[in-house]
């Protein structure tokens, strides 16, 4: 089962809505549909779902103006796309490459393709999510040691870069604290687990404002919250 992924279909024909919501439903995901293209880009970078099924025509907002808006935006910039379209000549697919969609579907579709590309783009996500990761407001970028909440820039210290990052990757299992000193200060240090606790007080001022994604487990440590609102 997907019960994790949650897909996004921007689609203005209610028939071909209802077959896509009907097929991945089926395949074990979660799914939130929206006609209207500029009312699904204003949900989806407030989401953030894990792959978007994006029509080329839309009323008002076209499919590739949206796919341009989600890929310009920070928080959704990664986000796995699959165009969908009565359009097959070649020139059309070029633009919808162009425009940052990661595969392009013709209708009339096959409901068992289309489930394919989708499980082919989540594995790949799945593989990249490290590089760049991201859950409701905080996005965080490994590879340059970028964080964003709410799409603004917040400065972490080395250490609480670490420690946010093996919280993250640990996903969702419970960390100790004396575990968390040895990976992020390291096995020679000595000094009071308690210092953690400092460090994840400091952490959630600057990432987890609500308190819901760095939770105490007590008795034990910390553990990071992968469940999306």
């Amino acid at each position: 089962m997907n019960n994790d992924y949650q897909i996004f279909i921007v689609e203005d024909d209610s028939d071909i809505t209802e077959i896509l919501v009907d097929n991945l439903k089926r395949d074990g995901y979660k799914t939130i549909a929206n006609p209207d293209g500029a009312d699904a880009l204003e949900a989806i970078i407030k989401l953030k779902p894990d792959l978007v099924i994006l029509d080329l025509n839309l009323p008002g907002m076209s499919g590739f103006e949206v796919c341009k808006y989600i890929r310009a935006n920070e928080l959704t910039t990664d986000l796995p796309i699959i165009m969908l379209t009565a359009r097959s000549e070649e020139i059309d697919k070029i633009v919808g490459f162009d425009a940052g969609a990661d595969d392009y579907v013709t209708k009339p579709f096959s409901p068992r393709e289309l489930l394919a590309r989708v499980r082919v783009l989540l594995k790949r996500s799945k593989k990249a999510e490290y590089a760049s990761f991201r859950q409701d407001n905080l996005k965080v970028n490994f590879a340059t040691h970028q964080v964003f909440v709410d799409s603004g820039t917040v400065e972490l210290t080395p250490i609480q870069f670490k420690l946010l990052k093996t919280l993250i990757q640990a996903e969702g299992r419970a960390l100790s604290r004396q575990f968390l000193l040895d990976t992020i200060w390291g096995d020679d240090y000595f000094g009071d687990p308690r210092t953690v606790d400092v460090h994840i007080t400091r952490l959630r001022d600057k990432v987890d404002t609500e308190n819901n994604m760095i939770l105490t487990v007590k008795g034990v440590g910390y553990r990071w919250n992968n469940q999306k609102k």
